[in-house]
């Protein structure tokens, strides 16, 4: 059930302090759906208490699994027989459900998953997963709103048209039980892709190339249970760190992993924010006035597409003209619209968004299209003149564990209405 909460802010607030950053929701999704693999107990640690999360535990749960959640705990067995079948009425609620695929394939030899749902952000079209599954062996059809997949996969060598995240976690998981040797290539590089490797490898899975464009997997006859601890959000830091930026603040981040930011540091370094880097620790701090830094949306090591609505609420208050490039995904400029309401000047053409910053924003009611773009109106709500209002945030609900209470925490004058 959706509730239809909104966010009042009130504006102008410096943010300081510190923030404990929760696991990523890209990496405990498919992390959770490995489970699928195997009959075994699986434990996964550090998963943050997210709409889209309970999703996924409803879908485990839909498919024959007894899962047991709590306190970021998340312990999953074996309930019955293994369902093929991941219904309407879970996937329309989350585009990372169509990841089921992989494992129920390789386990059962046959899937049937409704086309997905999500985020208004494009068509993000599935095609990649399924002809990769056909490369396997598996003969795939789409029909009455479902995907069908039926086949015992055999390894061999598949070229991903572009580096999905999405297609190669699929696939990555349905060759670990596929028959002999499957090879990846333009696989996706994302920490998230890293983090469910390691996973699959603590539970028996043959896998070479983790952290590169090629993976090899040999595929074993089964695998086993296993405890694993999700990696920080990523996203999540990101987002604080501009947050620390727009308000001319001073933020610390524990329990991330800086390296997974590095593009992100390095453009609010060139903006001027200062930044102190610890193992797992982070402290962005507003010393000085920033400069404009353009951007360009790449797949990862690059800067990443959900940093592109945050960034553009800050480029929107730096004096100056900056220019953001989105080469990920067709129409993500739509919180572009909502920010030109709080008097941000932004002119959009197609990919390219160009920027010329002013002096101040000013509050007004707002509404989020997509979980991103929520976080960019509140982003620039802490920082506008005036009231904020921001309606719709359970898109916020999906990706950002308890936003509000953190913000509030470093100082945010933001609390949660109904609308």
């Amino acid at each position: 059930m959706i509730h239809l909460d909104g966010f009042v802010i009130k504006g102008g607030r410096r943010l300081k302090g510190v923030v404990r950053v929760s696991g990523s929701k890209n990496a405990a999704l498919p992390c959770l759906f490995a489970a699928l693999l195997t009959d075994d107990e699986v434990v996964l640690e550090n998963v943050p208490d997210l709409q889209d999360i309970r999703t996924a535990v409803k879908l485990l749960e839909k498919l024959g699994k007894r899962v047991e959640w709590a306190g970021g705990r998340v312990v999953i067995r074996k309930r019955g027989a293994l369902k093929a079948q991941a219904p309407y009425d879970l996937v329309r609620r989350m585009r990372a459900s169509v990841v089921v695929m992989g494992p129920l394939l390789a386990r059962l030899g046959r899937a049937d998953v409704s086309l997905p749902g999500g985020c208004a952000i494009g068509a993000r079209p599935v095609n990649f997963h399924l002809k990769a599954f056909e490369a396997l062996g598996a003969e795939v059809s789409v029909k009455e709103g479902y995907i069908s997949a039926r086949g015992r996969l055999v390894g061999r060598r598949v070229r991903l048209p572009f580096p999905s995240v999405g297609a190669t976690e699929n696939v990555l998981m349905a060759a670990a039980l596929a028959r002999g040797r499957t090879v990846i290539e333009n696989a996706a590089r994302e920490p998230e892709i890293g983090d469910l490797a390691d996973m699959l490898l603590s539970m028996g899975a043959r896998i070479d190339g983790v952290g590169t464009a090629r993976l090899t997997v040999t595929g074993v006859p089964r695998l086993g249970g296993c405890r694993h601890r999700v990696i920080p959000d990523r996203i999540e830091a990101g987002t604080f760190l501009v947050a620390a930026a727009l308000t001319k603040g001073r933020v610390t981040l524990t329990h991330v992993e800086p390296a997974h930011l590095d593009a992100v540091l390095k453009a609010l370094q060139r903006a001027g924010l200062r930044i102190t880097r610890g193992a797992d620790r982070l402290t962005a701090e507003w010393v000085k006035p920033l400069a404009p830094v353009s951007i360009r949306t790449r797949v990862y090591p690059g800067f990443p597409t959900d940093m592109q609505a945050q960034w553009m609420a800050l480029m929107a208050l730096t004096r100056g003209r900056s220019v953001i490039e989105e080469d990920i995904f067709e129409n993500r400029f739509l919180h572009a619209q909502e920010l030109t309401r709080m008097s941000a000047r932004i002119d959009v053409r197609g990919p390219r968004a160009l920027i010329d910053g002013v002096p101040a924003l000013s509050g007004c009611p707002l509404m989020v299209s997509d979980l991103r773009a929520g976080a960019a109106l509140v982003l620039a709500g802490l920082a506008a003149r005036g009231t904020t209002k921001v309606l719709r945030v359970y898109h916020l609900d999906r990706g950002y564990e308890r936003l509000e209470k953190k913000l509030r925490a470093l100082g945010a004058n933001v609390r949660r209405v109904p609308q």
